[in-house]
């Protein structure tokens, strides 16, 4: 384990402990290396590195403070932390999101209105019927947010979310490299929105699950 890991950690048992709350102002750096018997360095590393996912808030002139913790603001830190990953580590965020984009498709089914699929389906009309491999995974993006958010569960958006993105630049920068595959995504986004009109949950699970398997198969294959 390096210092900073180690620095992490020992910041992080405070937080766990209650010895640093929600909000609470961190000691002076020099109180602090010497509490947790670190380097003024080590420490600094570790106040980056957490202020990076949102734990701690660094103010300039003001001192270093605990976030709200809140579960929204930490999970939407993923998103940012995720897009680093090359395309070999997105076919394992994308085998996440093949578990937990159907569930969250399904229970969006149950709960998305007649206006909502109306405007994804619009969303689709405006893409024509043979999109750019770029173009159609940028409105891909935005359509499967938009769908996943009538589940109204923010926890799962937000994982999603997360996963989403890396998934989406990966086809962008190798592309589709199977004949037909823009109009097959097309057609199973098409497919899947007449599911979740006829709020047929497990019809848009299938839908779903299918379509992310094949984007899973097609990333394999070009890498």
């Amino acid at each position: 384990m390096s210092v900073t890991d180690e620095a992490i950690q020992k910041i992080q048992g405070m937080i766990v402990s209650g010895a640093l709350g929600p909000g609470d102002r961190l000691p002076k750096e020099s109180e602090l290396a010497t509490e947790l018997g670190l380097s003024r360095n080590s420490l600094r590393e570790a106040v980056r590195a957490l202020a990076l996912i949102r734990v701690l808030d660094v103010r300039q002139g003001d001192g270093t403070y605990v976030t709200s913790l809140d579960a929204r603001t930490l999970l939407e830190a993923m998103s940012f932390v995720s897009g680093f990953h090359r395309d070999e580590a997105a076919l394992d965020l994308l085998a996440v999101r093949r578990i937990l984009e159907p569930a969250a498709t399904a229970l969006a089914a149950a709960r998305i209105t007649a206006e909502e699929v109306d405007a994804l389906e619009h969303q689709l009309d405006a893409l024509g019927p043979e999109p750019s491999a770029e173009e159609l995974a940028a409105a891909e993006l935005e359509f499967h947010r938009r769908l996943v958010a009538a589940c109204g569960n923010w926890a799962l958006c937000s994982l999603l979310s997360g996963l989403s993105a890396p998934t989406v630049r990966a086809r962008v920068w190798r592309g589709p490299s199977r004949q037909g595959a823009v109009s097959r995504a097309l057609d199973e986004h098409r497919q899947l929105l007449a599911a979740c009109r006829a709020r047929d949950t497990e019809g848009a699970r299938a839908w779903s699950t299918a379509h992310l398997t094949g984007v899973e198969q097609g990333l394999r294959a070009t890498l």
